[in-house]
């Protein structure tokens, strides 16, 4: 109910449509949603920033197209010996300030890579494991980056 009345108060869609939408139930109330956040985001930063953001989305949710999630990208300064630990990655991807916050994400199981929960702080990867479309980090539920290497 309070998507619907988002949507009426907040975007420009036409009423009759937005009527249809109140008959909505289950997964189209979550289509209902994709439709109030794609018309804010419009409405706030441009429709070419509103089609990033939902294409970003896409991509992290039903892992679709990657290419436009947002990107870090590491250089080999970043690698010792060849890898790079987890809060590295979290800090150079910009997803934490420090490797101290990074420690606590980690800790309170917070960070997953590639879908996969990280919980140990010493969790290491290789520059091979960057390699093609890199590796999607998640910090929480809506921070997350596709980190490669160049």
């Amino acid at each position: 109910a309070d998507v619907l009345k988002c949507i009426r108060m907040l975007t420009f869609l036409p009423m009759e449509e937005i009527r249809k939408m109140d008959s909505w139930e289950g997964s189209q109330l979550n289509t209902a949603k994709e439709i109030l956040a794609f018309e804010l985001t419009k409405l706030v930063h441009g429709e070419e920033e509103a089609a990033k953001a939902d294409e970003a989305a896409k991509a992290l949710f039903s892992g679709q197209n990657a290419e436009n999630m947002p990107k870090a990208v590491l250089t080999s300064d970043d690698f010792t010996d060849g890898t790079i630990d987890i809060l590295g990655v979290l800090q150079k991807s910009g997803l934490v300030p420090s490797r101290s916050e990074g420690r606590r994400a980690v800790e309170q199981g917070g960070v997953t890579v590639e879908g996969e929960k990280v919980t140990d702080i010493k969790t290491t990867y290789g520059k091979d494991a960057f390699e093609g479309e890199g590796l999607v980090v998640k910090r929480g539920k809506k921070n997350f980056k596709r980190v490669v290497v160049e």
